[in-house]
């Protein structure tokens, strides 16, 4: 990923609604231009490539009433400064989170925005954000937790939307209330501590840690500005760090199905074993749960998002620092 020195911060007019900075929980502008090109020929090669969808895709449907796009940003504020014209925003830190418990909005409660935000059980859901999606895999990850079978992410997200000139809107849509229904969630593909616990000795389950390197050695205990997080840093035993990061282009698409592979076999994530995948809060690594389970096709993967936040602060759970000596 390139560092923001290394590429140009957008500078057309109504695409940029206020200059570029990094969010705290990342050092990656909230949009940039980049020169990186990402063939939509390159989706064919993964194991699902019905879930991602070009802006070229995306741009061909904005007026489909069977197909609703959801923007939902690091920023909460961005989605008010400019989406995709007939996108619903949901805001990650109160409508996909309980804020009581810190944890994930619970079944009656997801259930409510979908029908709010106009979803029948058959819409077509496209999501896309900022930050390369990191919240859009999260809701990708709740709305599979939660059944919904037909939704898929837009490749390069906010960041590419804007620094290809397509179209924006501020206003916010009003659409009749839908009918979606959730299911019972799907637990095979979320880790609670307790499970992550049983799984410590055991050679068919490999952990990975996606965030930065300073924070996996125990140098930082979370991102600058948040270091509020945990009581103790480190990493869980065993776990091997690789940044949710490795997996995105400069333009903030995915890398190729072959680049991907490269990146987590050689460091021993392969589709035999079960891989759970941990960040700070849970929301980088749904967007390497996402790789893992849906770009690669690996059949047993989980994220633990209760991540290292409620790990560095259990009582009595190991932990490790210093860097991986396989990282890349």
């Amino acid at each position: 990923m390139a560092s923001p020195a290394a590429v140009s911060s957008c500078t057309k007019g109504p695409v940029c609604l206020r200059p570029p900075r990094a969010h705290p929980d990342c050092r990656i502008p909230l949009c940039f231009r980049s020169t990186t090109q990402h063939h939509p020929s390159t989706m064919s090669t993964y194991a699902n490539p019905d879930v991602l969808v070009s802006t070229d895709w995306a741009a061909d449907r904005l007026d489909d009433p069977e197909v609703r796009f959801v923007e939902v940003d690091v920023d909460t504020s961005a989605y008010e400064e400019g989406h995709v014209p007939g996108a619903v925003g949901w805001n990650w830190e109160t409508q996909l989170a309980d804020t009581q418990t810190r944890d994930l909005a619970s079944k009656e409660d997801f259930q409510s925005l979908l029908r709010s935000s106009g979803i029948d059980d058959d819409t077509t859901i496209v999501l896309y954000g900022d930050n390369d999606n990191w919240f859009a895999a999260w809701a990708f990850w709740q709305l599979t937790y939660y059944g919904h079978e037909d939704t898929k992410v837009l490749d390069g997200g906010r960041k590419k939307w804007l620094a290809e000139d397509r179209p924006l809107s501020t206003e916010a849509p009003d659409y009749e209330a839908g009918n979606w229904s959730a299911s019972a969630p799907d637990n095979s593909i979320r880790a609670f501590s307790g499970y992550v616990q049983q799984t410590l000795d055991r050679d068919d389950v490999e952990l990975v840690d996606v965030r930065s390197p300073e924070e996996f050695s125990g140098e930082k205990l979370g991102p600058d500005g948040l270091n509020e997080g945990a009581q103790r840093g480190g990493h869980i035993p065993g776990a091997h760090n690789i940044s949710w990061s490795e997996a995105v282009n400069e333009d903030g698409t995915f890398k190729s199905a072959e680049e991907l592979k490269e990146i987590y076999e050689e460091r021993g994530i392969t589709p035999d074993k079960e891989t759970i995948a941990y960040c700070r809060i849970g929301e980088r690594s749904s967007h390497s749960w996402f790789v893992l389970s849906q770009l690669l096709g690996h059949p047993r993967v989980r994220n633990y998002d209760g991540s290292w936040t409620e790990w560095g602060n259990l009582v009595g759970v190991p932990i490790e620092t210093g860097a991986d000596p396989v990282a890349a």
